[in-house]
């Protein structure tokens, strides 16, 4: 067995030992506290409310394990159990041009790990988010977003991975340079197209309706240097009963998004303290030092990818004696979250600044006091727990505990 075969199986077990570890603490952490309310919730979070966002928090925990045993299992089958082969042969057509060929095998292996994910999406939707009354997804919704994000992802992915494997085989060792380009491009552009042509597949989207709220929210946009007509509503109740906020798009077509089930459990003050958080994303330009971060992670992961396209033993350890270029793209997607593993509580802490950032941000141009009262609902509709473990948040969060954000905004309240 190659030295790479057995330091890769290592890393798989590694990865997913410290997850299920992890998980197994959140679910110790959660029940612990399951039925006591935090001092500084008891007057606003009923007992039952608690108790509920603990047993949610332990099934979505336990649901994980289950996810992550399969998703290891399945990165093991398809690479040293011979599963990128596997597909490769089957899909060989002899009369196809080369780049064909490969692109099938790239869109042949997408589909079954797209199948293999969707039951646990089902299961996820109809089982786990139905028994705590957040599902509001039909099976024919269920089943219209699976087709249409088949269809948006080969209208999208596979021209993507074509030019990938053009450049590959036609411009020589540079190739990688030339692949970062592209997908740096390919990122700007989904950035730019995501909130005007891609999310309104599967949400509808408006405007603001005119009126008190309407105006208070332009004014506050306009004061955070912000188009007010980038401000919209989604139709989230459709398929949840979840509430949410975000931001998104590049240039023209940045937009602060709101659910409707949001905007309906605020008062106007909170919304406006939570769009003052979301203005503070855009105006401290978190989303342009993500993109920039992701597209330098993805320039060295194209430096490393050429550099092991010319060691034959890297295929070959993988299960790939004989591949091409698109095996060697899809086992490389497939072998490296194992080795990355270790970089995810950098990108949750990252994440979780640049949110207490944007919480200062909406306190200097709103109300604190408002934001804090939006969260404290949030976390009660949502059924998120206030006591989750400390090291899985370090590892998981992308935002801080609701305790030390609003400890941030109004110290008063807790002491």
């Amino acid at each position: 067995m190659h030295p790479f075969t057995i330091l890769f199986v290592l890393m798989l077990a590694a990865s997913l030992a410290v997850e299920l570890w992890l998980l197994a603490r959140q679910v110790g952490a959660v029940r612990a506290h399951r039925d006591r309310v935090p001092p500084a919730f008891a007057a606003v979070i009923a007992p039952a409310d608690h108790a509920r966002a603990a047993d949610y928090a332990v099934a979505k925990a336990r649901f994980a394990i289950a996810e992550h045993v399969v998703a290891a299992a399945l990165a093991l089958a398809m690479t040293v159990g011979g599963g990128i082969a596997a597909i490769d042969a089957a899909t060989a057509r002899p009369e196809l041009p080369a780049l064909a060929q490969q692109v099938v095998t790239v869109a042949a292996f997408a589909l079954v790990t797209t199948l293999v994910g969707l039951p646990f999406d089902a299961w996820r939707t109809f089982r786990v988010e139905g028994r705590f009354g957040f599902n509001r997804t039909t099976p024919a919704l269920f089943a219209a977003d699976a087709l249409k994000g088949l269809a948006v992802g080969a209208l999208l992915l596979l021209p993507l991975a074509a030019l990938l494997l053009w450049l590959m085989a036609r411009t020589g060792a540079a190739w990688w340079v030339y692949a970062s380009g592209a997908w740096a491009a390919f990122s700007i552009f989904v950035g730019w197209a995501w909130p005007r042509f891609i999310a309104p597949v599967f949400n509808r989207f408006h405007e603001l309706e005119a009126g008190a709220l309407r105006d208070s929210v332009e004014s506050l946009a306009r004061r955070c240097g912000f188009e007010p007509r980038g401000v919209y509503v989604m139709d989230g109740s459709r398929r949840s009963t979840h509430g949410n906020a975000y931001f998104t798009g590049l240039g023209r077509s940045k937009r602060i998004v709101f659910f409707d089930t949001l905007v309906a459990a605020l008062a106007p003050g909170e919304l406006q303290a939570v769009l003052a958080h979301e203005l503070g994303h855009y105006r401290l330009r978190h989303v342009a030092m993500r993109l920039a971060l992701s597209l330098a992670a993805a320039f060295a992961g194209f430096a490393l990818l050429a550099w092991l396209g010319r060691e034959p033993w890297f295929q070959a350890s993988l299960g790939v004696e004989a591949g091409g270029p698109h095996t060697l793209l899809l086992l490389f997607v497939v072998a490296a979250p194992a080795f990355l593993f270790g970089l995810r509580p950098l990108a949750a802490l990252l994440s979780r600044r640049h949110e207490f950032a944007a919480d200062r941000f909406a306190a200097e141009h709103a109300d604190a006091a408002a934001l804090a009262d939006a969260l404290v609902k949030l976390h009660r509709d949502n059924a998120s727990t206030l006591t989750p473990d400390r090291l899985f948040t370090a590892f998981h969060a992308s935002h801080p505990p609701v305790l030390a954000r609003i400890a941030r905004l109004v110290p008063d309240r807790l002491a």
